[in-house]
Order: structure tokens, then sequence, then C-alpha cells
């Protein structure tokens, strides 16, 4: 293998930046990450600071290519995957951005979604986007923007500042303001694309508020968007692969086929049901979204969206002190024989699918004085499963197949008792893959697919490493106890059950 196949790939997640270098056989040989700050202006809200991404990504892209060995010119491409939804605006001249980004949990636009929804134009939304009238959606975040930020809106109509999600930000950045474009997947997280048209949308652009002038161009996912200055990482490199985190993670577990899932495992959890060429419509509240488009041809998926996840283990380790680092909650999960009939609804910023509830707050119920910080945390990690189920119980009576395999990753899969809980709950087997970086391995995929590293999907798939299985094993009558318990813990947290 020469130097040359190496792909680097950008992972501009939540809460921190990683780069990654992969070799050919998509493993990964050189990894660089920092964590940064978030921002919490006001109940609710949560921004990030545009400036603290950037200075992160170039050094720890900068780190990663260092410690690969094989220099700049050893890179042949670089894939970039983002946290999705989060809004930048800035301006065209200098680069500057007007505001700190609004970021996808932020809940500041409630009202207004709230206000459309009751003005009867949800349908019309949800049948060119395949998104529900949420907060969680960029559209809303950037009209809110335009409209809190002097002058603003003035300025976005008469062309002088872009928008863009953070892989697009990243991109204007990395190639010297040159380029201005996204891709499918991000473009269709924004309630202003027709995921069926493939476009901006005049229409969808005039409700939300969304001056047209502000929109990048949209691309494939694996497509040559354009080369970094030569200064920056000390070589011009083909920006050639780029996807939103969840969509990353579905290519990266190389689920191709109709029916194949994945469920990832960060700051929230993301379960996505590839559907081919069919975008299927939801009658349970999930959401149709784009998977991935190659060669102008789009695959959809279903998806299921949850909030919170490790966000819920940072709280319990930075907001009350009950753990001093993630990795402990897998040793005190399995410290004590169950709960104690601690039940956790982690809706620190409203729930998402299948509830979309944006005013419903975080609780926990079944406390007693038997209860321990063990019980706390088990109650933390059960609420990701149990979230979990809800999604592929929706996903299965909107009409797709139950998977015979659900493919995980993400930081928190790391936990042993975590998947095996999760392939009890499910009473679906769960596999894990080798490397844990999927969503950084998907970038690469991309990436490497637009430059020749790779030559089709079959290539791909081969390539990915499969690590270990968990094979479901709880008791029936268990099973049916413990959801029945969430269930009822779930119903008394919905402002709108």
């Amino acid at each position: 293998m020469t130097a040359a196949k190496h792909i680097l790939a950008i992972d501009q997640g939540t809460t921190s930046t990683r780069c990654i270098v992969f070799d050919g056989a998509g493993a990964p040989v050189a990894t660089a990450q920092r964590e940064f700050e978030q921002h919490y202006p006001a109940p609710g809200w949560v921004e990030h600071d545009p400036e603290d991404i950037w200075r992160d990504t170039l050094a720890t892209a900068r780190e990663a290519i260092a410690q690969s060995g094989v220099g700049a010119a050893g890179i042949a491409a670089i894939g970039i995957t983002n946290q999705r939804e989060t809004v930048v605006v800035w301006d065209r001249a200098t680069g500057v951005p007007i505001h700190n980004a609004i970021v996808w949990q932020d809940r500041r636009t409630a009202e207004t979604c709230a206000a459309l929804k009751a003005q009867g134009h949800e349908e019309m939304v949800r049948a060119k986007t395949g998104l529900l009238l949420d907060p969680y959606f960029s559209g809303t975040k950037l009209a809110w923007m335009l409209d809190h930020v002097e002058g603003a809106r003035a300025r976005a109509e008469k062309g002088e500042l872009a928008f863009g999600t953070i892989d697009c930000f990243l991109l204007w950045r990395l190639t010297g303001g040159k380029v201005h474009a996204t891709d499918a997947t991000n473009a269709s997280r924004t309630l202003l694309f027709d995921i069926h048209a493939q476009r901006w949308d005049e229409e969808l652009c005039a409700l939300i508020g969304v001056p047209m002038a502000l929109l990048p161009e949209v691309h494939d996912n694996s497509h040559h968007f354009g080369d970094t200055a030569p200064d920056l990482l000390g070589a011009a490199i083909p920006i050639a692969g780029m996807a939103g985190d969840q969509q990353a993670a579905l290519f990266g577990q190389a689920c191709f086929e109709p029916g194949m899932a994945k469920s990832t495992y960060g700051t929230g959890c993301f379960m996505l049901l590839n559907t081919g060429e069919e975008a299927v419509r939801s009658e349970n509240r999930l959401l149709t979204t784009s998977a991935y488009r190659l060669d102008g041809r789009t695959t959809y998926a279903l998806e299921g969206s949850i909030f919170v996840a490790g966000a819920a283990i940072k709280w319990l380790r930075d907001g009350i002190g009950v753990i001093a680092r993630a990795s402990e909650t897998d040793s005190l999960a399995t410290r004590v024989p169950d709960s104690h009939g601690v039940y956790m609804v982690p809706a620190f910023v409203g729930l998402g699918a299948p509830h979309w509830d944006p005013d419903a707050r975080g609780a926990i119920f079944g406390l007693t004085l038997g209860a321990t910080a063990a019980h706390l945390a088990r109650a933390a990690l059960e609420a990701v499963v149990y979230q979990t189920r809800d999604l592929l119980t929706a996903m299965v009576e909107d009409g797709g197949a139950k998977p015979t395999v659900m493919r995980v990753d993400g930081g928190m899969a790391a936990n042993d008792w975590l998947c095996q809980f999760l392939a009890d709950l499910l009473e679906v087997e769960v596999e894990r893959p080798a490397h844990l970086e999927i969503t950084a391995l998907g970038a690469a995929f991309l990436a490497g697919l637009c430059v020749g590293a790779w030559k089709d999907l079959d290539a791909l798939a081969a390539t990915r490493a499969a690590g270990r299985r968990f094979k479901p094993g709880m008791d029936a009558d268990l099973r049916r106890q413990l959801i029945a318990g969430w269930e009822d813990a779930l119903s008394r947290t919905l402002r709108h059950p």
C-alpha cells in the first residue's frame, strides 16, 4: 500500500473535534482530539464559538497528519463529517461569523415551530423535507439569527452573508474562502431542502424566512468539493467527501442494502434504517432523510433521533459529580443487580423521536433511600436502551423490516454491558465493529471513493472490520416488566402524552 492511499477524516462533533488518518485497509493509524467549550446563554439554549471549532479542526488535522508519518503529501483526500443542524452565519468578505453557532440541541425556536404548526404548515414541510417542525432543525435557528443580530437580515438579502452547517463552514475555511458548498445529507436537515427534488425550495425558504442568497451549493456526498489552501496543512489536499455524522456512520457501517440499520451512541443516539431509493413516509413521527447521494442517485433512510445519550453520562460527571469519569458507568452498572426501580428520562433538552416534545424536561423516578450512584449510572445507561427500543418499535410499525442485526458505534458502544442490555431489550443481535470511530470512517470512505482509494461499495463493505456480537438472552417476563416501568416513567414526563 502506498502512502497516497491514506485518508484524513475530520469528525467535528458536539463536544469535541477529532481527526483520524485511515490507511487503505480502513484502519486508523493516527488520531488527535480536542474537547471545546459549550455555551448555555439561557435555559434550553446551546451555542458554540465557531472560532473554537476552526482552531481545533486545524490543530487536530495537523497533529494527526504528523502522527501518521505520511506527511501532507501522503494524504490522498480529506473527508468531513459533522454535528448536523448546527447553524453558522458568516461575512462573505471576511469569513468572520456574525454570532456564535446555534447548536442542534438548542430549543430557542420552539415557539416559532409551534406557531408554524398551528398555522397548518407542517404537512407541506413534511412532504417536501421528510422532517417535522421542530427547533432541532437548522432553518428556524437561521431565521432567529437573522432577526436577532443587528442588520443581519438586510445584509443577508444583499448577499453579504453566508450560511452553513459546520461542514460548510469548515469547507469555506479550509479552501481559503473559495468554496461555499454542502452535501445532500446536511442540506436535508435544514427544513429548506426538498429531498425528492434534491434542491433548495423557494416556498420553504419563504415560510421559514431565509433569503436564498445565503445558501450554499449542494453536491453528492462523494465529490471533489475543493482543495485545502496549501499553507494550512502543508499541501493542497482534495476535500472529496462530506456527510452529516449520522449518515456518515450509516455509510461507515456499510449499511448499503435496504433493511440494514445502525445506531450511533454519542452525545445523542441516532438510529438509521436504509430504505433504498424509496423515501418512506413515517406514520410514527420518525424522519425521512437522505442517507447518501452518489452519482446523483439518492438513497433514503428512516431516522429516529434521541437528543440525550452520552450527554446524560456527561451530566452525571460534570453536572452533579456522581462519577469522575464516563468510563466508570460500565463498572457501576455491573456492580448492582438492577437499577433498584430507578428510571431516568433524560429529557434535558426536550424529547426527540418518536415523541417530539420540546417542552419535556429530564426526570428521575423511583428514588428511595436505597438508591446509590451505581443505580443512577445504570438508570442513565438503561434510558438510552429504552429510547432505542422506542425508535425500533416505531420503525417496524412504519413497515420497516426488523433488522436481524443492529450495528452499533460511537463512544458508548465500547460499554459491553450497554451492548448486551441493548440486545436483550431489542431482541436483536447487536454487532459492534472492531473500530468504533465509524462516523469518521464513513467520511473517509466517501472521500476515498471519490479519489479511487476504494473501487466501489463492495470494496468498502469488505474493508469494514466486524468486531464482537451480543446475542439476546433476557427472560421475556423480566423484559416486559422493565419496559412497563420505562413506559410509566415516560408517560409522567411527557407534557403532551
